[in-house]
């Protein structure tokens, strides 16, 4: 299984690129072997656009995607758990999941003793945003943006429905944020902040539709490789377009799919003997789902797992996970331990592990994500420098 190359090869090293290179400084990470700072240093504009849920793999053997493998460098690691919550934060703050300590779509936030949806800042049951019950986002995550290291007019280019979000305004300050609604109106307005201003400028640019697809459909869908099709042709007029423009342009995804099926999924609550361990729910994601075990059932939990579920999932301390650089280098997280649960379920092959909540709404997945294979791990490193 494929870790997270935080000495030089993985979307943290990415993003020192881009800092260091637009004059942001240090991150704490080297820069990325395959992108010198310099090389985004010396052109006027900078875009960084996140398809979210284009692996690596996935882009090198599918037929669509010929503009966006025209420019593709090779292969990078995306963090862990390999999930939008985690992976996305990574690229608007430069920090690793170390650092941030966001940890997966559910986080277990102790400060407020209940498990968080992140990305739409609420309790895991749903209902009322956190933010409506007067909770600042930007304040209760703390971190600090990357549009606020960089000395360019920054742009966020993020989807309408997600524009004035709670986490989306916490982690873009210091940016203009921009709305769109369609494709070609995503590359409309990145385009414009290339002409307006007359300054250099660094531009942040998100498109979620692939995931979207890929988790209704499967990553292996008709619809996945339509939508590919799709954007491949919309991004190689978009390079044509800012030719002239001194730009360069970095694709990559933030993490990579791996399809399941029904019979591949491992319901907790078909496991009785295995819930009635846990104090909490599963947090994470259902790739790599965090384990919070009543400290007189740690026993009771590890003989199960290993017994009757060896075949699904590698059991693994997060203690370990920790130890051994799963989430970053260097110091971590203040509250990081506290996020990780005591085990973790790495689930192995292309099975899954879902609980649930009352009050919450059941999502049926058959593209999955956040676990170790390769076709989750790679993301493309893709460069154009017309």
């Amino acid at each position: 299984m494929p870790l997270p190359d935080y000495r030089g090869g993985s979307i943290v090293n990415l993003m020192a690129s881009l800092v260091a290179g637009l004059g942001g400084g240090d991150t704490g990470y080297v820069p990325l072997a395959a992108l010198e700072a310099e090389a985004v240093t010396r052109r006027r504009h900078a875009v960084l656009l996140v398809v979210d849920g284009l692996g690596h793999e996935y882009l090198t053997r599918s037929e669509p995607g010929a503009a966006l493998r025209r420019g593709l460098r090779g292969r990078i690691t995306s963090v862990f758990p390999s999930t939008t919550a985690t992976a996305i934060t990574t690229f608007l703050t430069a920090a690793a999941p170390q650092q941030h300590g966001l940890t997966g779509w559910f986080t277990y936030f102790r400060e407020l003793g209940s498990v968080i949806a992140v990305l739409p800042f609420q309790d895991r049951h749903g209902g009322m945003g956190l933010d409506e019950s007067g909770i600042d986002a930007a304040r209760f995550f703390g971190h600090r943006s990357v549009f606020d290291r960089i000395s360019r007019r920054c742009y966020t280019v993020t989807p309408q429905r997600l524009i004035d979000s709670a986490f989306n305004v916490a982690h873009s300050h210091g940016a203009i944020r921009r709305a769109y609604t369609t494709l070609p109106q995503f590359f409309d307005v990145i385009g414009r902040g290339l002409d307006e201003g007359g300054e250099p400028s660094f531009t942040y640019a998100y498109w979620p539709e692939l995931d979207r697809l890929a988790h209704e459909h499967g990553v292996a869908s008709r619809q996945v490789s339509m939508h590919l099709e799709e954007l491949d042709a919309a991004f190689d007029y978009f390079i044509d377009v800012i030719r002239g423009h001194d730009a360069i342009v970095i694709v990559t995804g933030d993490h990579g799919f791996i399809d399941t099926s029904p019979d591949r999924v491992i319901e907790l609550e078909a496991h009785p003997a295995l819930s009635e361990t846990l104090v909490m729910p599963l947090c994470g994601e259902r790739r790599a789902a965090f384990c919070y075990v009543h400290p007189d059932k740690c026993m009771q939990f590890e003989d199960y797992v290993t017994t009757r579920l060896d075949r699904e999932a590698t059991l693994v301390k997060s203690a370990e996970l920790l130890a051994q650089g799963y989430f970053g280098l260097g110091a971590p997280h203040p509250h990081l331990g506290d996020r990780i649960g005591h085990y973790a379920l790495i689930m192995n092959e292309n099975f899954a592990i879902n609980d649930s909540v009352a009050g919450e709404h059941r999502h049926v997945q058959i593209g999955v994500h956040g676990g170790l294979s390769s076709e989750e791990m790679f993301v493309p490193l893709i460069v154009f420098a017309p």
